[in-house]
């Protein structure tokens, strides 16, 4: 069973930067494409980002487009989100996944990733 375990969030002010984590165990990480997610409160979930299992594509949601960066090492099956220049609007439990099907592209909805992390929360106040 996959395990996805997000770390890195926490309270900041607007303009600032925080790295996110996600460590996966319990599969074979570097052949599945990582995708992140994020639910604000009283809002459904979006995609924010996604990199797929080699770490060469990478796309990402306009709202977030040159202020965040995703990547991967596989050889600490860890998925990471840099965040830079961070918003109030940014503020959500940002969730990292894996894909459902490996060595496939994923997209950017939910139902493409099969495996979820339990969140972190990202506070940016104004």
């Amino acid at each position: 069973q996959v395990q996805l375990v997000e770390s890195g969030g926490g309270l900041v002010q607007a303009g600032d930067s925080l790295r996110l984590s996600c460590t996966a165990s319990g599969g074979t990480f570097g052949v599945y494409d990582m995708g992140w997610f994020r639910q604000a409160p009283g809002k459904e979930r979006e995609f924010v980002a996604r990199i797929s299992y080699k770490g060469g594509r990478t796309t990402y949601a306009d709202s977030v487009k040159d202020r965040f960066t995703v990547s991967r090492d596989n050889a600490k099956d860890t998925a990471y989100l840099q965040m830079n220049s961070l918003r109030p609007e940014d503020t959500a439990v940002y969730y990292c996944a894996q894909s459902r099907a490996a060595l496939i592209a994923a997209g950017p909805e939910s139902r493409d990733y099969q495996y979820w992390g339990q969140g972190t929360q990202v506070t940016v106040s104004s």
